[in-house]
């Protein structure tokens, strides 16, 4: 558990995902549209500051939605941390960088994102899943994520946060 005084839900929320979306793993060659994908969020201040340079180190830790013309409606970072040698469980993840395109929103692609990277956390056996938001978090507390602390998550992400920014942290175990 991931702490003594937050209970987290690990039941499957019961929203259905509209079934034209799919979900694929990032590649290299998406860096610029997720770069730009991400840009509306930078300027709402939704999102921090991402120089292109990462988006094209880290695309492999994207999950994205790709309209039927190329273009991508959605994406989702999902980066894994070893296991706290010690701590008392094993590898976590943390959530990033969830974009959702305006003109996209509220049609299931945030859903059908969040879905995905639950099932692959899952698949790659972690037992949480940390996020942080300026934002309501309304979608991830559909899916279980509860309001936590930022010390019991991954460290180099924790230490990552921007104290100006306000965000809450919230976690899932899974």
């Amino acid at each position: 558990m991931i702490t003594a005084t937050t209970r987290l839900a690990t039941l499957p929320a019961r929203t259905s995902p509209p079934a034209s979306r799919t979900v694929r793993p990032a590649r290299a060659g998406d860096a610029a549209a997720l770069h730009a994908l991400s840009r509306p969020f930078v300027r709402s201040g939704a999102l921090r500051e991402r120089p292109f340079s990462l988006y094209a180190r880290d695309a492999a830790d994207f999950l994205v939605v790709e309209a039927p013309d190329g273009t991508l409606d959605g994406c989702l970072g999902l980066r894994v941390h070893p296991a706290d040698p010690v701590g008392d469980g094993g590898p976590t993840g943390v959530l990033y960088n969830f974009c959702v395109a305006p003109h996209r929103q509220g049609r299931g692609v945030g859903v059908v994102l969040l879905r995905a990277a639950l099932a692959t956390a899952a698949a790659q056996s972690l037992r949480a899943l940390f996020t942080a938001t300026t934002g309501s978090g309304g979608l991830f507390r559909r899916y279980g994520f509860a309001p936590s602390c930022a010390s019991l998550a991954p460290a180099a992400w924790a230490n990552s946060l921007d104290p100006g920014r306000n965000s809450q942290v919230l976690a899932r175990e899974i």
